[in-house]
């Protein structure tokens, strides 16, 4: 395919019209994009990023191919790329000035592209994230479960659903987030816009918490879930998950999906008794500008902080 198969645009309506299908007809794979765009569109809403995010959508014989947006932040969303495809990529936002901080795709995407931005730019890269992505089969909740109930939070809830998510970055190293939560910045940060679910004691005490996002052409994606160091092992992370995916389907989604750490048999094999089943692995490499050009793809993949459930925010 020919680079001029790319066409660029920095209208996110105007993309998602012409690209919108192409996501939600593979939503579970697609659940980033999917996501990440909701939130850039109501930002550009509110007047928020609006010069500076760019969206790309590959085309052949009329009919999308896949897709990347550049958001202002420098985050590249990539869907899986076609042979060649990423070569082609990297040349024409290399040959336009574009200097992106970080790649998320799926693993065999994000290490091509990263590979191929090397190339055409010098930029070394370092493996940042790494997980797996399941889909939700058939519900099967825990059994026996442990005692208590699911409720949705309110109001009431805000303080301790924010110390929560702090405690849950502060665990899994995510700073950008406890840093916008530090600052007050709760609504931009990527929970919120979450649904919170916590799982209850019989006597009403909150003892794990799962969050999902909306509805977006027909999935939800449960993220994150945390239960407090002092109350895990108890079963209360698979009840909270199984109420909050069982709430996702109840709210129309299709497609419920969850990222998970591959360095977490003990998450993973939960995931799986809840009837979530592995679709496929995915990964994040950062971007340096100022590094010696070398082989750098990969380097740090044995030292890669994996337990993140969720990229960073777009």
């Amino acid at each position: 395919m020919l680079s001029d198969d790319w066409h660029l645009t920095e209208d996110v309506d105007d993309f998602l019209a012409r690209a919108g299908d192409f996501l939600c007809s593979r939503a579970a794979l697609h659940n980033t994009p999917l996501t990440d765009l909701e939130k850039l569109r109501g930002r550009r809403a509110a007047g928020h990023d609006a010069e500076s995010d760019v969206f790309g959508r590959l085309e052949s014989a009329g009919e999308v191919r896949a897709v990347f947006y550049l958001t202002a932040r420098g985050r590249l969303g990539l869907t899986p790329l076609p042979a060649g495809q990423t070569e082609v990529l990297a040349a024409r936002l290399a040959a336009l000035g574009h200097s992106p901080a970080h790649v998320i795709a799926d693993h065999d995407t994000a290490g091509g592209f990263a590979r191929s931005w090397q190339r055409h730019t010098g930029a070394a890269s370092v493996l940042f994230w790494r997980t797996h992505l399941y889909r939700l089969g058939t519900l099967t909740p825990p059994q026996p479960q442990p005692d208590g109930r699911g409720r949705l939070t309110g109001g009431k809830d805000r303080e301790q659903v924010v110390r929560w998510c702090r405690e849950f970055c502060v665990d899994v190293g995510e700073q950008s987030s406890v840093d916008m939560i530090d600052a007050g910045s709760w609504d931009e940060s990527r929970f919120g816009d979450r649904r919170f679910t916590f799982w209850e004691t019989p006597e009403g005490t909150p003892v794990s918490m799962a969050a999902s996002t909306p509805v977006v052409g027909g999935m939800v994606r449960v993220d994150p879930v945390y239960t407090p160091a002092h109350l895990r092992g108890r079963g209360y992370a698979g009840a909270v998950t199984a109420e909050a995916s069982r709430a996702a389907q109840a709210a129309g989604a299709t497609d419920v999906v969850l990222f998970t750490d591959p360095g977490n048999p003990t998450s993973n094999a939960l995931y799986q008794r809840l009837g979530y089943v592995h679709v496929t692995d995915f990964a994040g490499y950062r971007f340096s500008y100022d590094a010696p050009r070398g082989p750098c793809v990969g380097a740090a993949a044995s030292r890669v902080r994996q337990s993140r459930q969720s990229p960073p925010s777009p």
